[in-house]
């Protein structure tokens, strides 16, 4: 060890922002590791290191005993008065063992353990930069698909999007750019792991902020999403200004902003409804692009019997069900769908 490691020490902690000191504590415990391995597992020993010269020291702990029974751990008092007479029994005396080619091993733990460190160190910034962005929109490519697994490069870091978490009939290609939703960042032994998603809902919350200024301002908010990735999803938006129709800002001029976010999402449907205070009219609106003649409301139940025309029941329930399901996710309550004649039959 020398001045110039001593100099690079001080380079890491202003680039990296790792302390020397945090630098100085690993190397002594990893040089301890290193004595024991290399000259005496048997011996209690200590590494001092001088933090201005680099100069390292091994410093063997004794007992001072009456009868040395272990001499690695033990020294009489005698030997000990000779070294310091104020030396009595039961003391700890330190007693510099440092081996002639000890600095040649320092010098390769210390890089192993700078090595590590900045590693470490790389990785808690990483963690600590993606954990505060959970929930947020990201754009990354794709790198390399293995075990069903999407790689993701988000610049720092890779990124995986697991099965579960892919839009159903999405391919994807290496080389695909792709927005995603930061799902769950995880404190692992090998770094932190960024889990994306393009199926969670919240990816859609974030798409409409993105390409809808008045979601971004908060004058048009979002109460509640609904989606099958891949397939299709509602929104139920309002707006808090009377002059401002939600409905015309989600979609944009001859539906340029909803068109943006169908084509990120590979063509998936979305329904766009207007949210009410009126659990009757939100129903009814959630049912798009149906209409809905009557809602009979069951608060207690938080149920609703709805009333279409015979023609439009098909489309009120939708294909395998999933219009009439989606509307139930969106609202919150439980959604029994009529023709007008059944509901006539069923009053008779």
């Amino acid at each position: 060890m020398n001045g110039d490691f001593i100099d690079a020490l001080h380079e890491i902690e202003k680039e990296k922002g790792i302390s020397k000191d945090i630098i100085f504590d690993a190397l002594e415990s990893a040089l301890i590791s290193s004595y024991k391995k290399n000259f005496n597992a048997s011996q209690n020993v200590e590494v001092e290191m001088d933090r201005t010269t680099g100069k390292v020291k091994v410093l063997a702990l004794k007992e001072v005993v009456d009868i040395v029974e272990n001499e690695y751990l033990e020294i009489d008092l005698d030997d000990a008065k000779e070294i310091d007479d104020r030396f009595q029994i039961g003391d700890i005396i330190k007693i510099e063992i440092t081996p002639k080619d000890f600095g040649r091993i320092a010098a390769q733990t210390a890089k192993q353990v700078v090595i590590q460190r900045i590693r470490d160190a790389e990785r808690d910034v990483i963690y600590d930069d993606f954990i505060n962005r959970e929930n947020e929109i990201i754009t990354g490519l794709v790198q390399r698909i293995s075990k069903n697994n999407v790689y993701v490069d988000l610049g720092k870091t890779e990124g995986i999007l697991p099965p579960s978490e892919q839009m159903e009939g999405e391919e994807y290609n290496q080389g695909d750019r792709l927005k995603l939703l930061i799902s769950e960042v995880k404190k692992t032994t090998k770094g932190p792991q960024i889990i994306l998603s393009r199926s969670h809902p919240n990816l859609v919350k974030r798409l409409f902020e993105l390409e809808v200024p008045e979601i971004n301002d908060g004058i048009v908010e979002i109460y509640s999403i609904s989606r099958e990735a891949g397939s299709r999803t509602k929104i139920s938006v309002f707006s808090k200004d009377p002059n401002v129709d939600p409905l015309g800002s989600c979609v944009g001029f001859k539906g340029s902003r909803v068109k943006v976010i169908v084509d990120e999402l590979k063509g998936e449907k979305i329904d766009i409804v207007i949210w009410s205070k009126d659990i009757g009219e939100f129903i009814a609106n959630s049912l798009s692009p149906s209409k809905v003649l009557n809602v009979i409301v069951d608060e207690k139940e938080k149920s609703a019997i709805v009333v279409v025309p015979d023609y439009q029941l098909s489309l009120a329930i939708g294909k395998e069900g999933q219009n009439a399901r989606l509307a139930a996710k969106l609202t919150n309550w439980k959604i029994d769908i009529k023709s007008e004649s059944q509901y006539n039959q069923d009053i008779e």
